[in-house]
């Protein structure tokens, strides 16, 4: 499932190249036909993510009627496809110049640099970006494509199509609908709907007061918007924070530090487009990291093998369904 630094890519694409024009918004599969009849024709006036929620919002049809957002959570299988004359955002372009993906091949910044990135195609040759769990780019013959598989959305400008397949959420909301979702969830440090202390002390405020451990607090979206089960892992085992204690056992300055960290692993994610978790690569072993999982996280996927930190062996356990991998020796 897409963690937050994907859905808020996602969220900066449509504002790059979507927000401010006119769309025609259709379902090609069919199961979205009223709500995409009552989006069609408008404009795209914003783009912005809390969490894996993603909101895009249309005009009001020039006072004919409310203003609406086009809500998408991606779950599990979800993925948006970008195609056309696609630009990057320059505040989601990577410091290497391209955007990196999930589980991507190839090293950025090394031979290939570049390679498959949508910076790369360049206006004005055509391009499709898949945009999900991984971004994936690639040229495009002839515009607007057809729809390919089963398509929920699709929202189509003169130059841009982005087409919307299985995704958990697919749905139209008023202003009211908006902020109880936002209500709803927990702070999101990239999110931008309160200030940077407010949302720090949301945070701890909720996480303080449960008594449920901190490695179920942290996936709670309710407790904190956007943590998925890589971050998970590699936040408590940055903070030598075992996932087994208690919210409200957690002394306050170190659920701080755990927000502050997360704030920063969420910025590198979005500028990245990776969830690179080991500070201070650079040269060899940052191009290492962004082309394999395995040399980018402390402990996510690595049950078995040594810490890289004391050498005991990384455990693995379910909490609460998800796989969770943490360190015996480290996080007590």
């Amino acid at each position: 499932m897409p963690e937050g630094h994907s859905v808020h890519r996602i969220a900066r694409q449509f504002g790059a190249n979507f927000v401010g024009r006119a769309a025609a918004v259709s379902s090609p599969q069919g199961r979205f036909q009223v709500g995409a009849a009552e989006l069609d024709g408008r404009t795209m006036t914003s783009s912005r993510a809390i969490g894996k929620h993603l909101l895009l919002g249309f005009d009001d049809e020039g006072g004919a009627s409310d203003a609406a957002f086009l809500h998408v959570h991606l779950g599990i299988y979800g993925a948006w496809d970008f195609a056309g004359a696609i630009s990057v955002d320059p505040t989601i372009a990577a410091a290497d110049g391209r955007m990196g993906q999930t589980g991507m091949r190839g090293a950025a910044g090394a031979d290939g640099e570049h390679e498959d990135s949508i910076a790369s195609i360049g206006a004005p040759r055509l391009a499709r970006l898949r945009a999900g769990e991984r971004e994936r780019a690639d040229e495009l013959a002839a515009f607007p494509p057809e729809p390919v598989g089963q398509v929920r959305v699709r929202i189509l400008t003169p130059v841009s199509v982005a087409d919307l397949r299985g995704p958990t959420v697919c749905e139209v909301l008023d202003d009211d609908q908006v902020r109880a979702l936002a209500e709803r969830l927990g702070p999101d440090p990239q999110a931008l709907t309160e200030s940077r202390r407010s949302a720090e002390d949301r945070f701890v405020a909720r996480a303080s007061r449960s008594g449920q451990a901190i490695g179920q607090l942290l996936m709670d979206q309710s407790v904190v918007a956007g943590i998925g089960n890589v971050y998970r892992a590699e936040l408590l085992f940055r903070a030598r924070m075992a996932p087994h204690r208690p919210g409200s056992a957690v002394p306050e300055d170190e659920l701080r530090a755990l927000w502050r960290d997360w704030t920063k692993l969420l910025r590198i994610g979005v500028e990245t487009g990776q969830m690179l978790t080991i500070d201070g690569l650079r040269g060899e072993r940052r191009a290492a990291a962004l082309a394999n999982r395995a040399d980018r996280h402390w402990v996510y996927k690595r049950e078995g093998m040594p810490c890289r930190r004391c050498g005991t062996p990384i455990a693995l356990e379910v909490m609460q369904g998800r796989k969770l991998y943490w360190c015996p020796g480290c996080q007590v």
